[in-house]
């Protein structure tokens, strides 16, 4: 098999991204390429995708595979998993807790707690198309890439002095998978087409209008049958030649190009109800698309998904390491100067975003929208312990918030799900959600105590409900969710329960998330766990002013305050650490890749720079007694903690960890050639969690003002970026720095009210006219931060509180609409 980099194309990039002194050149291509095919990895195929429809493209020459998924294939059906025996149960298992007996606890909750029923269905592929190039064995001048500035793959190569070329996308207007195939000269285009799929119940046939059809339903699972009926239809539109099929495969010949539609539906109408009708679904899509010529499906196609992607822009400059295929550029990241790497991989989370996560579809799961395993890792669900909420941490900040929709949906349904698993299994009113749900929204406790007995998960989500209207101001959007806020805090006003030996009020059963102390035996259950406490200390305050701004339900806010000033407060312990249980058991030795107790410092503003110094530094300590390696979705996460600690050299550290090739760092993650993340094996979180934390690094909103290049690293001194957005509607249109100094801000607000703006440098508005200095508290009610009770101390302690960096803080008055322009000063 001969292999040929395209050199010339190489050559032409490496001129076109050579460094020049000063601020940084514009930024090469938004492209991975590669100079030979996936073969049969499947990390090495390239993903596309439109929020229903994904597809795997390999990019092998003789046998090309496109692994297609859509968003509704799960096994079983509509199901509840709730175990009625908790209620019951749930005193003794208290009781048992607060002795120290966590362990009898867990046995007793394996019995009563965790479902006896479906443990979470899967996520499952459709199956693949696969297109035999008889004669193309040997081929020369090798090149694939995926462009995530159209959001296309593009196949190139040579065989018998013939250009082959392959483009393919999945349209976000016309929701099918396109594949366009021309060779260079007439009538030397010939294939076979055929489908195979890993599902047990299926069918493959040619119709007599020769459209290649893949149907069946999905798997039976832990005693939930399956009932999602798929269908995809492959469709070809030729330019010369002819086309002949069999029972299940069509034959082109002597063709210059063709163009492949293929349509993917189901009978999955919502949760409870899978009654439409895949067939006619997958029709009349492809009927649509395949009336248009291929112009016209790909000019739509780039124009919908560049309406997201152009938003945000971002140069952190250029060196020659970008001159190499990608693969190569991860070898080398972490020895190698090439910061475009960086901005490379963080648009690349904000592609997958976009191509896995439309309005209207199926949130982004443990693996986006990508899935070629009947059986997956964790089956591909909705981890809500942390994963499923990573995935949509850059959805705000990087000007995505659409995108956000699928999950705020979710969020809804599961807070009607859950009313029964709160009631049934608890005795409570409101909702709430174990650690895992899935396309049926299921809120009962799965895989056993260690994981399931987690009462957090649906608190956690209804705070991206929150986070929504923080960025967005829609005060009929929060009359919307508020129900759902509401409930998630009557939940735990119901449940919370009083420790006999500190008299806080706390949360038992919960647990640190898969985390368990020597000191318990071990055992994951305990009581006022520090990530409890934080997440109800949330849920409580988001009641609490959502009710202020909507003035309704004064009465129960009242009572959330009263409630919210007995739980426990956040301790500092022997080790210097914040502590993750209410007892001072950590281990400064434990690297667990969960360190939930920091919920508090990254999502959450619990623990602030400013505010609770004691705190931040503590959280510090945490995070260096934990280590840095780690899987790659944790070190994603680190990223974000790091940014948050004003440290972005250490977060850069972590950025350069991550992108490192699978089996370089010990014991840890790190990313697979197609970039996708690495837990091992391939997780999306950690995509999005690393887009999230470079966005940190450069704009940060939470801590009462817009803070500007908080996390800047030294190997950034200078570059550009426009479109992030910020608490209270502020968008960054343009900001420029050099030398690590801030040199121009365009911001535009849409809401109006106070921009309280924390700078690393002094500046001054456009045509040098002074800013207020900033005093007291951001009068802007989006940027308020709650009052933290003072921290527990350990007396063995010994807290330094952390030398920050300079800044400087100023107040500028906005108007919505207006847009506003700084300088900076000298």
């Amino acid at each position: 098999m001969a292999k040929q980099t395209p050199m010339k194309k190489v050559s032409l990039f490496f001129l076109l991204i050579l460094p020049v002194a000063g601020f940084p050149q514009i930024a090469p291509t938004l492209k991975l390429w590669y100079n030979q095919p996936a073969g049969m990895v499947w990390e090495n195929a390239l993903p596309i995708g439109n929020g229903r429809l994904g597809a795997m493209v390999y990019g092998n020459v003789a046998q090309e595979t496109i692994q297609l998924n859509e968003h509704t294939v799960w096994s079983g059906g509509p199901n509840r998993n709730d175990n009625p025996a908790a209620l019951a149960s749930l005193p003794e298992i208290r009781k048992l807790i607060f002795e120290g007996k966590q362990k009898e606890a867990e046995k007793l909750a394996n019995q009563t707690i965790i479902t006896k029923t479906s443990h979470g269905q899967m996520f499952q592929p459709v199956g693949s198309l696969h297109l035999s190039f008889e004669g193309h064995e040997t081929f020369s001048n090798y090149y694939r890439e995926l462009d995530i500035e159209r959001a296309l793959t593009r196949t190139s190569y040579d065989v018998g002095g013939v250009t082959y070329t392959r483009e393919t996308l999945a349209s976000f207007p016309d929701r099918v998978i396109a594949m366009r195939l021309t060779a260079s000269q007439p009538g030397r285009l010939s294939f076979a087409a055929h489908y195979a799929s890993p599902q047990r119940q299926k069918s493959i046939a040619v119709t007599p209008a020769r459209d290649l059809i893949l149907s069946g339903v999905t798997s039976d699972h832990e005693s939930v049958k399956g009932m999602v009926e798929f269908m995809g239809i492959t469709r070809i539109k030729l330019e010369g030649g002819s086309m002949t099929s069999s029972d299940t495969s069509l034959t082109v010949t002597g063709a210059t190009s063709a163009t492949l539609f293929i349509s993917m539906a189901t009978n999955f109408n919502n949760y409870q109800d899978v009654s439409a009708d895949e067939e006619k679904r997958a029709a009349d899509y492809l009927n649509n698309a395949f009336s248009k010529p291929y112009p016209e499906i790909l000019s739509g196609h780039i124009a919908a998904y560049q309406h997201y992607f152009n938003r945000v822009k971002l140069d952190l400059g250029t060196t020659p390491a970008a001159a190499l295929p990608t693969d190569k550029r991860l070898e080398n990241f972490r020895n190698t100067n090439d910061p475009h790497l960086v901005a490379l991989y963080f648009q690349y989370g904000r592609y997958l975003l976009i191509c896995s996560s439309q309005p209207g579809g199926q949130p982004a799961n443990l693996q986006g929208i990508w899935n070629s395993r009947i059986n997956p890792p964790w089956d591909s669900k909705y981890t809500i312990n942390i994963n499923a909420e990573m995935n949509y941490w850059p959805a705000e900040k990087t000007n995505l918030a659409e995108l956000h929709e699928p999950l705020l949906k979710m969020v809804r349904e599961l807070s009607l799900t859950g009313q029964e698993t709160a009631r049934v299994m608890y005795g409570a009113r409101g909702w709430m959600a174990h650690h895992n749900t899935d396309i049926w929204r299921i809120t009962g406790a799965v895989d056993g105590a260690r994981w399931g007995v987690w009462l957090a998960g649906g608190a956690w989500l209804s705070q991206h409900l929150w986070e929504h209207y923080l960025y967005n101001g829609d005060q009929a959007f929060l009359a919307s969710v508020y129900p759902v806020l509401k409930g998630a805090a009557l939940f735990y006003a119901d449940f919370l329960e009083e420790h006999p030996q500190y008299q806080w009020l706390v949360v038992n059963p919960g647990n640190s998330p898969e985390n368990a102390p020597a000191a318990h035996d071990g055992s994951a259950l305990d009581a006022g766990t520090t990530m409890d406490n934080q997440i109800v200390f949330d849920v409580f305050s988001t009641a609490i002013q959502a009710s202020s701004i909507l003035k309704r339900d004064a009465a129960f806010a009242d009572t959330l305050k009263q409630l919210r000033s007995r739980l426990a407060p956040m301790h500092i312990g022997q080790h210097h650490q914040l502590q993750e249980w209410l007892d001072d058991v950590d281990d400064p030795n434990d690297h667990h890749r969960h360190i939930s107790h920091l919920y508090g410092l990254f999502p959450s503003n619990q623990i602030s720079a400013y505010a609770t110094p004691a705190l931040f530094a503590a959280s510090r300590n945490t995070l260096l007694q934990r280590g840095d390696v780690s899987t790659g979705w944790s070190m994603g996460w680190k990223v974000n903690w790091w940014a948050k600690l004003q440290d972005g050299n250490h977060a850069f550290q972590l950025i350069q960890n991550q992108l490192t090739p699978l089996g370089v760092n010990p014991g840890g993650g790190g990313t697979y050639n197609n970039l996708f993340d690495a837990h091992p094996p391939f997780q999306i979180d950690g995509n999005f969690g690393c887009t999230s934390g470079i966005a940190e690094m450069l704009m940060q909103s939470s801590d009462g003002a817009m803070h500007l290049l908080p996390a800047l690293p030294d190997v950034w001194p200078a570059g550009s970026v426009t479109g992030l957005r910020a608490r209270g509607g502020f968008e960054i249109l343009e900001m420029q720095w050099k030398d690590a100094r801030l040199v121009k801000l365009v911001v535009k607000s849409t809401l109006g009210g106070n921009l309280r703006l924390r700078v690393p440098t002094e500046i001054q508005k456009n045509k040098g006219a002074r800013l207020h200095v900033a005093a007291g508290k951001n009068p802007n009610l989006f940027y308020r931060m709650e009052e933290i009770p003072a921290p527990v101390i350990s007396p063995k302690a010994k807290v330094e509180l952390l030398e920050l960096k300079k800044s400087h803080q100023y107040d500028l008055p906005t108007k919505k609409g207006r847009i506003y322009t700084l300088v900076g000063k000298g």
